[in-house]
């Protein structure tokens, strides 16, 4: 019998921790567990609920007493596979509970019962209201019920109160920790092997769009220090003019050379909308693209194993981790052309806000995409100006990579080496 709010249908052991008396275990709360002489088929089966104790008939050979307090509004008798059950109407109080059988060494020797032969064993469970106490054994007949007996006496002493409620708050203490241990192993997956500092965790701007594209960098990049930072991001903003055709415009030379002496940034960058007009409208301004920068490919993220979880190493564990050498490094370096073949000259999309145009070589449905490369750079100056030395730096890095393009790794060379070349193998 089953409070169907009640858990998890207690096991044996659990059912009759601690009783003195078989047949009826009622050690979990809100769960009954009712014992029968027959192992397979039906049996004669009442249930009564009284409003007080009821008189014991004599023709029951076999009787207990527990007490019960159902854990929510419905509680049902089911049978052992739930093949059926029936609401018993219980109210949410405290009851004594009288287990009546008769016939039950019958039913053990009969052991299965097919429809139509004789009932062998029948049983009465009845209810009344009760404060709890002790269970008992009210009748002893058979010897199937001396063997309930003596197996109930031999199972431990159910947890108390307080042991239960420790034994919850450690399961819950675990689930956290190990809930911690799966979020730490998914960021370090994310940030490349390695956890972020809180600087870096906090940092804004397009920090997880270049971790694709080399993840130990940006953790220098963190440990640099400001006066690194603001060097690369001025490089990085330079190299990104340079490579769009963009330096030798004296608008954006002007603007160069104040990011390198730490001055604020001259017109039109000090209005983005008027920078792009301005580009879009200057005839200085080259046409150039390229294709688009495709991050190292990486291994899916593998979600951390029980048995990672028990304190043991797996292949999987570190999917960042082949053959002893990280990926997402990039160091293959490609030779950068700065003007397109013939016939591919790009078509502009759109432009949002400080991002970039991605083109698409006119009438060349499978050709590889290329983007904009003065799209791209722009940006790169502007981001090298902000006010936060590291995410000047990441972000101005991330465009240059952009605008490289497929030709990024030339790029990511020289920022390594303007870091010190503090990059682990």
């Amino acid at each position: 019998m089953s409070d169907p709010h009640g858990g998890v249908i207690p096991d044996l052991a659990e059912a009759f921790a601690g009783q003195h008396a078989g047949l009826c275990g009622a050690a979990a709360p809100g769960a009954l567990w009712l014992s029968t002489g027959l192992h397979t088929g039906n049996v004669g089966f009442a249930v009564e609920v009284h409003d007080a104790e009821p008189a014991l008939d004599p023709v029951w050979e076999d009787v207990v007493e527990v007490s019960f307090h159902p854990l929510s509004e419905r509680t049902l008798l089911m049978q052992w596979a739930g093949e059926a059950t029936w609401d018993l109407g219980l109210a949410r109080t405290g009851y004594r509970v009288r287990y009546c059988a008769r016939g039950m060494d019958e039913g053990r020797r009969l052991d299965s019962r097919v429809s139509g032969e004789p009932q062998a064993d029948s049983y009465l469970l009845q209810f009344w209201p009760a404060p709890p106490r002790a269970d008992r054994v009210v009748r002893q007949t058979s010897r199937e019920a001396a063997h309930s007996h003596r197996s109930a006496r031999g199972f431990p002493s159910p947890p108390t109160p307080e042991q239960r409620a420790e034994t919850a708050r450690l399961a819950h203490q675990a689930e956290e920790r190990a809930a911690e241990e799966r979020r730490l192993h998914r960021e370090r997956w994310e940030w490349g092997g390695r956890l972020p500092s809180e600087r870096l965790r906090g940092v804004g701007g397009n920090v997880r769009g270049l971790l694709p594209f080399d993840s130990e960098l940006v953790h220098v990049m963190d440990a640099a220090g400001p006066d690194v930072q603001r060097a690369v991001a001025s490089l990085a903003a330079r190299r990104a003019c340079e490579a769009a055709g963009l330096a030798g415009v004296s608008w954006v030379a002007r603007a160069l050379s104040a990011l390198t002496e730490g001055r604020p940034l001259p017109p039109p960058f000090d209005d983005p909308a008027r920078m792009w007009e301005t580009l879009h409208s200057h005839p200085q301004v080259p046409s150039r693209s390229v294709r688009r920068a495709v991050p190292p490919e990486r291994p899916p993220y593998r979600p951390l194993t029980s048995l990672v979880e028990s304190g043991q190493r797996s292949a999987a564990a570190e999917p960042w981790e082949q053959k002893g050498r990280r990926t997402g490094l990039g160091h293959a370096l490609g030779a950068f052309t700065s003007r397109m073949p013939a016939g591919d000259e790009p078509i502009p999309t759109q432009v949002m806000g400080l991002g970039a145009v991605v083109l698409h070589a006119a009438g060349a449905q499978h050709r590889p995409e290329r983007i904009s490369q003065p799209h791209f750079a722009l940006p790169a100056v502007l981001a090298a100006a902000g006010p936060d030395p590291l995410e000047a730096a990441l972000d101005a890095v991330w465009h240059a990579v952009g605008t490289y393009g497929e030709h990024y790794p030339e790029l990511l060379a020289e920022v390594r080496a303007a870091c010190g070349g503090q990059v682990r193998e």
